[in-house]
């Protein structure tokens, strides 16, 4: 009876095999981005009917490298077709994690997509973990920054949760976690 118990080389093939198909299939029916962007409500827009950050210089200082929009998406914020996109860009660093800028476009009186707020400056040295738009128009982000210039750019050691709510025209941050290490 004992040799039935026993485990051999087939068998543990065989397990490996059998997880490496299970984990392919996850992967397969994940979108990469999933969890990360989201545009919530009945305020959600198609892409073709919202401003397209294509072409906008984007306030990132690249020194010589291009920009790289890490997040996007686009809602109607105000229910009365008011249509925005919000990007989260950085410079596209060949290593390390640089700094995000998240910026809130919209159409200027020429009809053409422009920058019409900055939520987060590079400045700021955060990084942009996710992002999304509620229901109600307003612009949520969780970032990630660093309680020293010691901690690796790998490594963000604080964390946050941000709100900002259209006010007069602008947003305001109206809900603000303070930066929590790990």
């Amino acid at each position: 009876m004992a040799e039935h118990t026993r485990s051999t080389a087939i068998h543990w093939v065989a397990t490996a095999a059998a997880l490496g198909g299970v984990v392919a299939a996850a992967v397969a029916v994940t979108p990469a981005d999933a969890g990360t962007v989201t545009a919530d409500g009945p305020h959600s827009v198609p892409a073709a009917q919202a401003p397209n950050p294509a072409g906008i210089a984007l306030p990132l200082d690249c020194d010589g490298l291009p920009d790289r929009i890490t997040q996007r998406f686009s809602a109607d914020t105000t229910g009365h077709g008011t249509v925005v996109t919000v990007v989260a860009a950085r410079c596209a660093a060949p290593n390390g994690t640089p700094p995000d800028g998240l910026y809130v476009l919209g159409f200027g009186p020429d009809g053409r997509p422009r920058i019409t707020a900055t939520l987060i400056r590079p400045t700021q040295n955060l990084t942009v973990r996710s992002a999304g738009i509620r229901a109600d128009g307003s612009i949520h982000a969780t970032v990630d920054g660093y309680s020293s210039e010691d901690v690796p750019r790998c490594c963000a050691d604080l964390h946050d949760t941000d709100t900002w709510t259209l006010r007069d025209g602008g947003y305001v941050l109206t809900a603000s976690t303070p930066l929590a290490q790990t």
